[in-house]
């Protein structure tokens, strides 16, 4: 079975990860998992004038801040996870990554907020859900 963890440093995430290693239906060995970080993209006109070196850097800084700690935390529990760290729209890209990684399940915590946040600004949880076709599981 593969598993996506989508992870974005929220205190969500860290009680996702914390319901992950506290079931041992999540737990088997025969599991494989990904944790997946998407940085949103550094506007256009700040990338021109800060050029490609520069945003490549703070992409790769922003990912590592996220994936750091999750793969320190599930290696401490004994779980061999790959990491993959993508730029974008987070709905949009997690959906994309479970669908052409033939992942089994996406995992990721949501927010939690309320239907008037999600009419004005939407939600990530909200877009893997209409964009996905992979079974996601949110933990709250």
């Amino acid at each position: 079975m593969k598993i996506l963890l989508a992870v974005d440093g929220s205190p969500y995430t860290k009680k996702m990860l914390a319901y992950l290693v506290t079931h041992e239906a999540t737990m088997s060995e025969s599991v494989e998992y990904t944790a997946l970080t998407v940085c949103p993209e550094v506007p256009p006109r700040a990338r021109k004038a800060l050029g490609k070196a520069m945003v490549d850097q703070y992409y790769a800084e922003e990912c590592d801040k996220v994936l750091s700690p999750v793969m320190k935390f599930l290696k401490k529990h004994e779980m061999n996870v790959n990491s993959v760290s993508k730029v974008g729209q987070a709905g949009e890209t997690i959906a994309k990554i479970a669908e052409a990684g033939k992942y089994d399940l996406v995992i990721m915590g949501t927010h939690g907020v309320g239907a008037l946040n999600k009419l004005v600004m939407g939600s990530v949880s909200t877009k893997v859900l209409a964009q996905c076709s992979v079974p996601v599981m949110l933990i709250r």
